[in-house]
């Protein structure tokens, strides 16, 4: 069900986490912190109040926001174990449909990732194609941890972003 701006400006704190505490993969606090910034103008404000939010917190905050996001298909997608909007947005990518040879990639690829980093490979997968995701995979495991992280949180930004955009009306 669509919220619209009021809906969500008149929800105490604990209900707006409760409805939003999902957005930033298994880190409610970012919702309750983007909570503190209302009230919204519109859902590109909620979208900005989340990124804040996350933007603002301590590094070692962020880094659990990361280390909390799924590997881009790996052992959770195929356990089922993914949350909804995780595997809604991979499904959308193809990535529930991969050949073994582009399983055994993604699977290659994610480990060297986590081992150079410490974080899992972060995507934006909506509206993307397996063959998009690989190929800012390899393009982004040569950077260095700082420009990484960087890009990983400017990920999940959009991930967010359009998570919000899928609840939110106005």
């Amino acid at each position: 069900m669509l919220l619209s701006i009021d809906d969500l400006n008149r929800m105490a704190v604990s209900e707006f986490t409760d409805r939003f505490g999902d957005v930033a993969e298994h880190s409610p606090w970012v919702a309750e912190h983007a909570a503190g910034a209302r009230p919204f103008a519109d859902k590109d404000a909620v979208a900005q109040a989340f990124a804040a939010a996350l933007r603002g917190a301590a590094l070692d905050e962020q880094l659990a926001v990361l280390r909390a996001h799924p590997d881009l298909a790996g052992r959770a997608a195929i356990a089922g174990d993914l949350s909804e909007d995780s595997r809604k947005e991979q499904a959308g990518a193809g990535l529930d449909r991969l050949t073994p040879q582009e399983f055994e990639r993604f699977t290659a690829l994610n480990a060297a990732y986590k081992e150079r980093f410490a974080i899992p490979f972060i995507f934006a997968v909506k509206g993307a194609t397996k063959g998009m995701i690989l190929a800012a995979f390899e393009e982004r495991i040569a950077n260095g941890r700082e420009v990484e992280v960087e890009n990983a949180i400017d990920n999940v930004c959009r991930i967010m972003r359009f998570r919000i955009e899928d609840r939110v009306t106005g």
